[in-house]
């Protein structure tokens, strides 16, 4: 599991991360939520070490992140950001190859191949497989990055709100693909969503944070309530049941 420990991050004066102190449960998906600037994007890049902490400590399977070979942490840990840029004359397939640099170092073997092929179909890429990444639209390249991180086969994924420039149908799928890692090959994913339906709809727990601090967390059902969601974005929001599953109503 991971393990935060009274994190703390700032740039000159303002604080962005102030002592988050959280459990993340293993083998679940997680979603964390809350407006914008609360600090949820830089709390995952502290926990992939994309970005140094300044205070407090967190831990990957009992041990401080900082303690891993970086070789080890990219076989145990994947993380796709916000913005993503790589200006290279390449192809999907050679995108998503980079996935497997941990493990192949640049000379994939047929396991290397296969969970490239198997990342792509995932995504629907397979008919794009050749094609040169820039001449793709937003929304097809953002589905490359998705299965570059996919093909990684890590244990822990983190997905920095990866339904941007996705149209619904895929951003469905990415989410059905989520859904079957955690609960077919037992994978651990922590996603940042703007869409708090789709948290209601896939995650099995869910974060929430403001200003930089932990609002609450818990499981989906606890946390998509009104009283709790209407605290957390400052306006009314309406809570539907359909199907045994909650659905958020904002839309005055």
């Amino acid at each position: 599991m991971i393990e935060i420990k009274n994190v703390s991050k700032r740039y000159g004066e303002k604080i962005v991360v102030s002592e988050v102190q959280l459990p993340i449960t293993e083998q679940k998906l997680t979603a964390f939520i809350g407006p914008n600037g609360a600090g949820k994007s830089t709390l995952l890049s502290m926990m992939s070490r994309l970005i140094p902490k300044d205070t407090g400590e967190i831990y990957l399977d009992h041990n401080e992140v900082k303690t891993w070979k970086q070789s080890e942490l990219s076989k145990k840990l994947s993380i796709l950001k916000q913005t993503n840029g790589i200006n290279l004359k390449i192809t999907v397939r050679e995108l998503v190859n980079f996935g497997r640099f941990p493990y192949s170092k640049g000379r994939l073997k047929k396991e290397d191949h296969e969970k490239v092929e198997e990342a792509m179909k995932n995504l629907g890429l397979l008919d794009l497989a050749d094609e040169l990444i820039d001449t793709l639209s937003g929304g097809q390249l953002q589905r490359v990055y998705i299965a570059m991180v996919l093909a990684q086969d890590t244990d822990y994924i983190l997905l920095d709100e990866p339904l941007n420039n996705l149209d619904m149908n895929f951003a469905v799928q990415m989410m059905q693909t989520l859904r079957r890692l955690v609960d077919e090959f037992g994978k651990t994913v922590i996603i940042v969503l703007h869409d708090i339906n789709f948290a209601a709809s896939y995650a099995d727990e869910i974060v929430a944070m403001k200003e930089g601090r932990l609002f609450t967390h818990g499981s989906t059902d606890d946390i998509i309530q009104s009283e709790v969601l209407n605290k957390l974005y400052d306006m009314n929001i309406r809570i539907c049941e359909i199907e045994g599953k909650r659905f958020c109503m904002y839309f005055n």
